[in-house]
């Protein structure tokens, strides 16, 4: 019978994952590691200033590089540091002595630290500070020498601005790596004495809350998983900028928080052009109102405003003359100035013709005009007719459905969907344009807690009047108790025109999702951002991005529950799959 050897089955050991984690080799140099493919080096700060304030240390710690950072605080015994402390006080003072027996100026370096250490020794005998021994190491790395002697350079230029000095770790470059790995090692053992003040100022943790008693729910903080919750009408004015590519989440974003408001009791307008929001218009009945060329949802804008209280009806009806003044200049293009005067002359006798004056107090009696009687009266004056025939397409030619017609839309109700999906391209700036001015004369005429959301405002940017309108309605409408939200994808366009940058900082809300890489440069030099600000809205998932709130900013992730999901959700494929569930 042949022999049969049993083995033990084979069992896993330490050592195993020693070798599975730790490097094939490593080439060690007197400036440098080498592990695989990576150059390696450590530094260590060698010397602070007299004073650290907080948050000096983010710049390091939100470099866009690989590097690794440890922080190592050791306590030293205070009855020993006391000693010691007293020692040093003795020194200074016989030092100081003597200099004033002999004669000598002053020496200011050797008294200041003299009223420093007796600081120091009242704080340690008080228990109000602690001494602490205090090693802080960076390990970088860098797939070429050049590459690591760059981000070294501007490490020490980074610390040398802030009179913190480092070296690298010559010759010690691999127990400089140990002390850089989580395995709690100070090998390098290069401590620094601080007190507990300087000392907290490291802390790498430090991430703003947005939280309130009150206000929407945007999202969670990414930083320290905290709910960011807001009052937009508690800052000095209540618009916000969402700024965003194509599928970053900016649409998704803005629906919940229109779910979340019309809880609050806020009410809600949308000028969308894409018809994204009337799944949720129909959930929570809401208005559409459809407008295009054969639709029955129209706007007179020569309709007259409503005047509000406290103001003057001469003074509103001018403003709404200027604002139609815009619009036709936005439709009929190339208008010269003296096409302009015109206009203006014809806009006041249109009116005049119905009995409407800027003397009139009350408007309420009085029938609007249509764009073609505009039309009829630019005919029978001089330098007039070539504006008539210009107007005939929007009167009675191709785009006759779409303006002159009286207004029949109703608009009593908590949320108001504007959708022009289905006008021509040419034509949506000018929809926006005459339903922005339909909304604003209704904001002015009853106050009220609102917000009016523009998507795709590039639109409006493109062209320098309705540009002019958005950015004026941008500043007044805070004396309404209107929060405007303007959302875009196509930021160069937007900041193209010389008013995308004011209606930004007229703006204290600003969400910033996933950019594209050709849009990061501009975007970051409008909101000034850091490397890492700018690598985050670059790597960042959908719905993930950067909340501004006046000055300050946390990094945000946009999370619905599972029902507000199911509203707002424009993914095709699970929209499918809700049909399918039907």
């Amino acid at each position: 019978m042949d022999n049969i050897k049993i083995t033990k089955p084979y069992e896993p050991s330490e050592k195993d994952v020693k070798n599975v984690i730790a490097p094939a080799a490593l080439e060690v140099n007197p400036g440098y590691l080498r592990i695989g493919d990576f150059f390696v080096k450590t530094l260590f700060i060698l010397n602070y200033p007299r004073y650290l304030s907080a948050g000096w240390f983010n710049s390091i710690i939100n470099m866009p590089n690989l590097l690794d950072i440890s922080i190592f605080v050791h306590p030293i015994d205070t009855a020993s540091a006391l000693r010691k402390l007293r020692k040093k006080v003795t020194s200074l003072e016989a030092e100081l002595s003597e200099r004033e027996e002999k004669g000598l100026i002053r020496d200011p370096m050797l008294e200041t630290a003299y009223q420093d250490i007796e600081n120091l020794r009242n704080n340690l005998q008080q228990a109000q500070e602690k001494l602490l021994s205090v090693g802080v190491y960076i390990t970088i790395y860098a797939p070429t020498a050049e590459e690591l002697a760059r981000i070294e350079d501007k490490i020490n230029s980074l610390f040398e601005s802030q009179l913190v000095y480092v070296k690298p770790a010559t010759f010690q470059h691999v127990d400089g790596l140990i002390s850089t790995l989580p395995l709690c090692q100070d090998k390098l053992l290069s401590n620094t004495p601080l007190n507990t003040g300087p000392a907290s100022s490291f802390f790498p943790f430090v991430s703003l809350d947005l939280t309130s008693d009150k206000g929407v729910l945007y999202g969670v903080n990414q930083h320290n998983n905290s709910l960011v919750i807001f009052d937009r009408f508690s800052l000095e004015n209540a618009n916000q900028v969402v700024f965003a590519k194509a599928g970053a989440g900016k649409s998704y974003s803005t629906k919940l928080e229109i779910i979340r408001s019309l809880m609050l009791g806020i009410d809600v307008l949308v000028i969308d052009p894409e018809d994204e929001y009337r799944r949720l218009s129909d959930a929570v009945g809401g208005t559409v109102l459809k407008i295009s060329l054969n639709s029955n949802d129209s706007i007179n804008p020569l309709d007259i405003p409503t005047i509000p209280k406290d103001e003057d009806p001469g003074d509103v009806f001018k403003s709404h003359i200027l604002n139609l003044t815009g619009l036709l200049k936005l439709m009929l293009k190339n208008v010269t100035p003296e096409e302009e005067a015109v206009l203006d002359k014809a806009i006041t006798e249109t009116y005049a013709s119905r009995g409407i004056t800027a003397e009139v107090k009350d408007f309420s009696k009085f029938k609007a005009p249509l764009l073609e009687d505009l039309q009829t009266v630019l005919e029978n004056m001089d330098g007039g007719k070539n504006l008539a025939t210009r107007l005939y397409t929007f009167t009675k030619g191709t785009y006759a459905g779409f303006i002159n017609k009286p207004t029949s839309v109703d608009v009593k109700n908590r949320l108001v969907i504007f959708s022009i999906r289905d006008l021509e391209e040419e034509l949506r700036p000018i929809a926006m344009y005459i339903v922005l001015n339909f909304i604003w004369n209704l904001i002015r005429s009853e106050m009220k807690k609102r917000i009016l959301i523009i998507d795709e405002a590039w639109w409006m940017m493109k062209y320098p009047d309705s540009a002019a309108f958005l950015y004026s309605l941008a500043k007044r409408c805070r004396k309404y108790y209107l929060g405007l939200t303007t959302i875009t994808q196509n930021v160069e366009e937007f900041l193209d025109s010389p008013l995308g940058k004011p209606v930004i900082t007229n703006s204290s809300l600003q969400l910033l999702l996933k950019q594209s890489p050709s849009a990061i440069e501009v975007v970051a030099k409008t909101f000034y951002l850091t490397e890492a600000e700018k690598n985050l809205v670059l790597q960042a998932g959908v719905g993930e991005g950067i909340f501004f709130v006046g000055l300050k900013h946390v990094a945000i992730r946009i999370i619905p529950s599972y029902f507000e999901d199911k509203l707002i959700t424009t993914n095709p494929e699970e929209l499918l799959e809700m049909e399918k569930e039907k």
